[in-house]
């Protein structure tokens, strides 16, 4: 009689298990939002005290000129008719464990917060963050220095996660990616200690925290900002002996490479059964966009997620390079030989290319005279050894007199380097997007990028009839570019540079934060919806 049931019962299991899975969840969320209650309350009655004691001395975010045409969009509250959206006071909770790193990713953060409260003044936006060493006041002020954002300060509150560790890659020897993804689920559920959010937000990477958050707040709508995706076939493809490209090239050889290969597959699946619990997601690029609707779009649809993974660009400070640099033939004057790389230190922007690039330019007699500045914040301890490291190699290729390390830089400092220099330089295989090229095309540099991801697709393209910029892949190549851009007449070096300005206007500020809204009011409008189902 049992051979007979085990099978129903194995079957049986199947679908149960994930309802009672589901109701353990919810159970398991009760509680935290209990356990949280009286947090909340404190967190609230202190936004609004703070905001009593600011009011009359010191005028709205909603007031700023510059955001006009944000305040004014046809969404939300205009397009449902709805004036009381105008005044949704939720918390929204952005995770983003390393929100002091100052890179690309931490300006879209800052960026989207600024845009929510110009939309949602009374909203409370909570940044879920590890950086336990710099308290609100250093973290705004670092915000305002590094990036040029001026934040409500009331309304942002940062709580500290005290689980960062289990994110960190050196965690885990071995089965990185699927260490880091694991461990974003403790993270999360630290995060969800502290505070339940009405609509949680995730601006890192971190698919699986938002996969708990639907498990144990089915009324809480998610999001993924997705700036790179956290496995890719281009990751898989990278595998084969040869292909050249990436931290794991060639990395498939013999039965090593065939596992490696499996369990990337076998994880590329849970990621985007994962990735199918999302309510809303945003891309950085199309390439991007491409990738995750890939890996993504069957569970969605399966789940019946009917938004699409829409291209919502970071903010790049266009406007205020346009206003601070001049691009004109009088400036051409004022500009040195020098090749500008912005970026993090980090193994994968593949600085030691672009070292080897401009020495091999520096030693021909076309390269005399020419400076390499590499310009970037640096995170923690392996950071510092990197550029440590690079110092090194700029040594041994003999050109450390021709190159110059700017760590940390501050914001006017970076405009005073994209006001002197050249040309802009980056050397990442399939960046996801690109922010400092887009800054180096607004200052007017001519642009040498990777021939892949988002600088080849979205950002170093023809305009207006011509080029913007040139693309490379081997230091050969990046040689030749560097070259050809100093070589150019001066007239056609000032046609390029102004095509090049003309194109960065389709990922200014006032773009992202158009987009930015529209996404975020989907979610307020999903919480308005699935209120009562907890």
């Amino acid at each position: 009689m049992l051979q007979f049931l085990l099978p129903v019962l194995f079957t049986w299991s199947i679908y149960a298990a994930p309802w009672l899975v589901g109701r353990l969840g919810r159970v398991a969320g009760w509680h935290l939002r209990r356990r949280t209650h009286d947090r909340r309350a404190l967190i609230v009655a202190r936004v609004r005290a703070e905001e009593a004691e600011l009011e009359g001395t010191q005028k709205s975010p909603a007031d700023d000129d510059d955001w006009e045409n944000v305040e004014r969009l046809p969404a939300g509250a205009g397009r449902d008719g709805d004036a009381a959206a105008e005044g949704w006071d939720g918390v929204i909770g952005f995770f983003h464990p390393f929100c002091n790193a100052g890179g690309g990713g931490e300006r879209v953060l800052w960026a989207a917060i600024r845009a929510t409260q110009r939309r949602w003044p009374r909203a409370i936006c909570v940044v879920y963050t590890g950086d336990h060493d710099v308290d609100k006041a250093a973290m705004l002020s670092r915000v305002q220095t590094r990036f040029n954002i001026d934040l409500h300060p009331p309304t942002v509150v940062f709580l500290y996660l005290s689980t960062r560790r289990y994110v960190l890659s050196q965690t885990y020897a071995r089965l990185t990616l699927l260490g880091q993804s694991l461990g974003s689920l403790v993270l999360a559920h630290d995060a969800f200690t502290l505070l339940v959010p009405d609509i949680f937000v995730d601006t890192m990477g971190y698919a699986f925290a938002l996969a708990l958050c639907d498990l144990l707040f089915p009324d809480v709508p998610t999001a993924a900002y997705v700036h790179y995706p956290t496995i890719s076939t281009d990751m898989l493809g990278s595998l084969d002996a040869g292909d050249g490209h990436g931290v794991n090239a060639g990395a498939g050889k013999g039965w090593r490479g065939v596992a490696k290969r499996r369990y990337w597959q076998l994880f590329a699946a849970l990621y985007g059964w994962v990735g199918g619990k999302v309510d809303v997601v945003m891309t950085n690029s199309s390439w991007t966009q491409a990738h995750i609707r890939a890996l993504w779009g069957a569970s969605r649809t399966r789940r019946g997620k009917t938004h699409a993974v829409d291209v919502v660009f970071p903010p790049v400070a266009v406007d205020e390079l346009e206003r601070q640099i001049e691009t004109s033939a009088a400036s051409e004057a004022r500009r040195e030989r020098i090749i500008l790389y912005i970026a993090q230190f980090r193994p994968e922007k593949n600085h030691t290319l672009i070292l080897q690039a401009f020495a091999q330019y520096r030693h021909t007699a076309a390269g005399h005279g020419a400076r390499l500045v590499l310009v970037g914040s640096v995170r923690h301890s392996d950071d510092a050894t990197r550029v440590y490291k690079l110092r090194l190699l700029a040594h041994e290729l003999k050109v450390k007199d021709a190159v110059e390390f700017v760590c940390d830089a501050s914001w006017p400092e970076i405009l005073e380097w994209l006001r002197r220099s050249w040309v802009g330089v980056n050397g990442m295989w399939n960046e996801h997007f690109g922010i400092g090229v887009v800054e180096y095309q607004a200052a007017g540099l001519i642009s040498v990028v990777h021939d892949s991801g988002g600088p080849k697709g979205d950002i170093v393209v023809e305009w207006e009839g011509g080029p913007t910029g040139f693309h490379a892949t081997t230091a050969d190549e990046y040689a030749a570019a560097f070259e050809a851009v100093l070589a150019m007449a001066p007239a056609d070096t000032l046609a390029m540079r102004r095509r090049a300005r003309a194109s960065a206007r389709r990922f200014t500020e006032e773009a992202f934060a158009s987009r930015w809204v529209g996404q975020m009011e989907r979610l307020v409008e999903l919480r308005k919806g699935r209120r009562g189902r907890a």
